[in-house]
């Protein structure tokens, strides 16, 4: 019998490659960031991709002040958390969470869209936010990508 024979290949930590991207959200609307960056942190967009291995790649995203949210979700759109205590929850608008910190914003839209086990916690640990234009990564020699190229 000549037939073909092809095998599923499932990667691990050892046959892997991780590269260094670079992500400017300069205009960029930040659901939308957060789903590409999101993908990009989870190795979907490779070939070899394995949903249990961390087989995505390290992301860093520079400008992260200057994202945009569309319609009133700057004023609407709440976080809300809890202390632990009884009647304890407290909420905080768009703005409020982008006056504490503005690589905030970023990251919670991110790591909710990660799954949420110990493999998303270690897929969290590959993105680094930055508010201006520079990085501390230079010595990686991260690629720079156009989020407009990703699907």
């Amino acid at each position: 019998m000549n037939t073909l024979s092809y095998k599923t290949v499932s990667a691990n930590s050892a046959t892997v490659n991780k590269e260094w991207l670079v992500v400017d959200a300069d205009g960029e609307v930040l659901g939308r960031l957060a789903s590409k960056v999101a993908k990009l942190i989870r190795g979907k967009h490779k070939p070899n991709f394995t949903p249990h291995v961390d087989c995505g790649d390290n992301v860093i995203v520079i400008n992260a002040e200057k994202i945009k949210l569309t319609g009133k979700k700057w004023d609407d759109k709440t976080y809300i958390r809890h202390t632990g205590y009884p009647g304890g929850q407290r909420t905080l608008t768009a703005t409020e969470m982008f006056e504490k910190g503005t690589t905030r914003l970023v990251e919670k839209a991110v790591k909710g869209m990660l799954p949420k086990n110990k493999l998303g916690s270690a897929l969290f640990r590959n993105l680094y936010v930055y508010e201006g234009g520079e990085h501390k990564q230079e010595a990686q020699q991260p690629k720079t990508i156009n989020l407009n190229d990703i699907k």
